[in-house]
């Protein structure tokens, strides 16, 4: 995947594709994912601004609060893991927090915008991973609303397709979820050369393959492969789920409640009587 970057970057004219931000969202040491309450990560990166909430626990098992943030580059990040106390807790009046001096240094470099490896004051340097804790391979998890966009190509054209029907699959999955017309549908892979990808097909009104995507994703972002066929299938692709299987937009703005929620019949009516009423001019 790297060298698919590096060589659209060299295409675009720029570095872009040498360089990457890790995923906004929750992040876990991955040794230590066991299900039972640990220590966890917040991170996130805005420009090359990388910003890391830690919970975790001192040597007498309290819990504590850790905040690091400083510049990031080069995909890595070194900075003081800070402390604070004295700050406002449940119930109280306005109070302010107060630095508590930090524990060190700690440093992170990633390979992925999925998977890293952090090295804390006192510790040897463990993998993380981002934290998907709402979607596994079932064919559920594909529901709702997802846009492709291909790059690297002289004739890009995005695909917005709606999954909402799950069917058998092909037997190198977990079945196929496809749109209603069942000329789209994708499938979580479990086995055979593309295991771990999701791979869809879209299908003309011949019956036959117009488009293939294979690609891996994390919660809502995904980026992978697309051609007319699995020979051809070498121009870069990115994906974004718009919308969950509840039909609840991703995004900042766009919401269910907004997009669906049924107008009111009477004031439909009174508004198509006025507009009935008036004359248009001529």
């Amino acid at each position: 995947m790297l060298k698919k970057w590096i060589a659209i970057g060299a295409l675009l004219g720029s570095s872009l594709a040498q360089a990457y931000m890790p995923q906004s969202g929750t992040w876990v040491v991955t040794s230590e994912l066991n299900g039972k309450p640990g220590r966890g990560l917040a991170i996130d990166v805005q420009n090359q601004t990388l910003v890391m909430q830690m919970y975790a626990y001192d040597a007498s098992g309290n819990a504590t609060f850790y905040l690091t943030s400083g510049a990031y580059k080069n995909n890595q990040y070194s900075g003081t893991l800070n402390k604070y106390r004295g700050g406002r807790y449940l119930g109280s009046n306005e109070r302010i927090g107060q630095d508590n001096g930090n524990d060190g240094v700690v440093s992170m470099r990633f390979e992925s915008g999925t998977k890293g490896y952090i090295k804390f004051p006192g510790e040897a340097e463990k993998e993380i991973s981002r934290f998907s804790f709402g979607y596994d391979n079932s064919p559920q998890s594909l529901f709702g609303m997802w846009l492709f966009t291909p790059l690297g190509t002289s004739n890009p054209r995005s695909d917005v397709v709606y999954l909402e029907k799950q069917a058998a699959g092909s037997g190198y999955g977990t079945g196929f979820v496809t749109t209603a017309d069942n000329r789209f549908a994708c499938e979580n892979v479990t086995s055979g050369p593309n295991a771990g990808l999701v791979v869809c097909i879209k299908f003309n009104i011949a019956d036959r393959v117009e488009q293939v995507y294979y690609f891996d994703y994390k919660v809502n972002d995904g980026e992978g492969y697309t051609g007319t066929s699995a020979a051809t299938a070498t121009n870069l692709l990115i994906v974004r789920r718009l919308t969950t299987s509840n039909d609840d937009g991703t995004g900042i703005t766009f919401k269910n409640a907004e997009s669906t929620a049924p107008a009111d019949l009477d004031a439909l009516r009174q508004a198509f009587e006025a507009v009935v009423a008036e004359p248009i001019e001529q």
